[in-house]
């Protein structure tokens, strides 16, 4: 079989791999996109029925085209979000090439040999566009053989879908505070295990968390502050959007618990840290608050004041009076969700460019191997190289690092050839 041959090969058309196609189209850079399934195939198959974007449309989207049909304010609903990303990579015409698994990556030499389930590829340089969200992770606390049904988030669907009874969800960030919500309002009992957490506030003297984020410089930090690289944030746009308040879902009836630390003779044993964790989310939501109010009469700026963001609603019982230890049957749950995120997986990438936990080295997503780079991940290059928008830009400014190493190999071989 002969051996295709590309300049940039990109892996992975998700939100990152779309703006990577951007970008070096742009530059007029030959590349080909792979992905094992369809594009942004994590938004229809991996997320929850009914999830929507937790950025508003104005926010979560790439600078060339808006979501039609959809309020700038309004969430997108899931499906709306991939279909989004068909529409912006049939917009640019990028070259992406869908039902194509990358199994192996090596360099031979100044090229890479990349093995596909569809046959070998050779390219001169490679962008991993894979994201963060590889591999779920679901601790091995509690065993198989207790008889529960154990999910992570990524499989969880709709409440209809489980099994009858009370349902434990671990892991208080977006996606866990949404699922235990959603199960809530459809009538089950519902356990949430709360470890420390940021709580910002959805929106604040009118605008949304995403443009108090934008000016007061948030997005663009460089370095997260120590210890903080991997906090969990609860932040929603189900229903309209709304300010994660986890008294207000106590007082509604879920039961809050601390973090889940250990499992023996069908007893949960949990952290005595559910205070704690709570006044911490405290603490960060009232410092965004006041943040945005010395920012607003800094800049003069015409934004009606809202005391109502800082007024807690009482402690719900399960806060005052914490449980430390937890029988599942006798609570009658089922089922456990295991919300408590992804790590990443580079087996595929047969070179010496991780670190000993198996995380990419490089310098904002360049990586020491020549021609290898990544796109996507969290803290590319600042706070918001994750996200959509900030994946875009991350993007722009690897393709220009691109381009500007061919320029340069094309001086240095003309100056040669004189």
């Amino acid at each position: 079989m002969a051996v295709e041959k590309v300049d940039t090969l990109v892996i992975g058309a998700g939100q990152a791999g779309v703006a990577m196609s951007e970008h070096l189209g742009r530059r007029g850079i030959a590349h080909l996109v792979l992905e094992k399934a369809r594009i942004a195939e994590s938004w229809r198959t991996a997320r929850w029925d009914s999830l929507v974007a937790n950025g508003p449309a104005w926010h979560d989207r790439f600078p060339g085209l808006t979501f039609a049909g959809l309020h700038d304010d309004a969430f997108a609903p899931k499906e709306q979000v991939a279909d989004y990303f068909v529409t912006y990579a049939e917009q640019i015409k990028a070259p992406i090439r869908c039902g194509v698994e990358v199994r192996s990556v090596r360099k031979e030499g100044d090229t890479f040999r990349v093995e596909t389930s569809d046959g070998v590829i050779e390219a001169r340089n490679v962008v991993s566009a894979t994201g963060a969200f590889q591999r779920p992770v679901m601790p091995a606390l509690v065993p198989a053989q207790a008889g529960l049904t154990q999910i992570h988030s990524n499989a969880y669907r709709n409440p209809g879908r489980l099994p009858e009874g009370a349902v434990l969800v671990i892991g208080a960030g977006s996606s866990g505070t949404q699922i235990a919500e959603e199960l809530l309002r459809s009538g089950r009992r519902v356990y949430l295990s709360i470890g420390p957490h940021d709580r910002p506030p959805r929106r604040y003297r009118g605008k949304d968390f995403c443009w108090w984020l934008g000016v007061l410089g948030i997005w663009d930090l460089k370095v997260p502050a120590p210890n903080t690289e991997h906090v969990t944030i609860a932040v929603s746009g189900a229903y309209g959007g709304n300010t994660v308040d986890f008294r207000r879902l106590g007082n509604r009836g879920m039961t809050l618990l601390g973090r889940a630390e250990r499992f023996a003779g069908g007893v949960l044993h949990v952290a005595a840290d559910l205070e704690e964790n709570i006044a911490r989310g405290d603490a960060n939501h009232l410092s965004l608050l006041d943040r945005a109010d010395a920012y607003v009469a800094e800049n003069h700026l015409d934004l009606p004041e809202e005391p109502e963001a800082r007024r807690k609603e009482p402690d719900p019982a399960c806060l005052t009076d914490p449980i430390l230890t937890l029988d599942l049957k006798e609570a009658g749950i089922s089922t456990i969700i295991w919300a408590t995120g992804y790590a990443v997986d580079y087996g595929w990438l047969k070179l010496d460019a991780l670190d000993e936990k198996g995380r990419p080295i490089h310098d904002r997503g360049v990586s020491k191997v020549p021609g290898l780079f990544f796109v996507g991940l969290p803290w590319l290059s600042r706070r918001a190289s994750s996200f959509i928008w900030g994946c875009w830009h991350d993007a722009d400014y690897l393709a220009g690092y691109i381009a500007e190493h061919r320029s340069a190999e094309r001086t240095a071989a003309a100056a040669a050839a004189s």
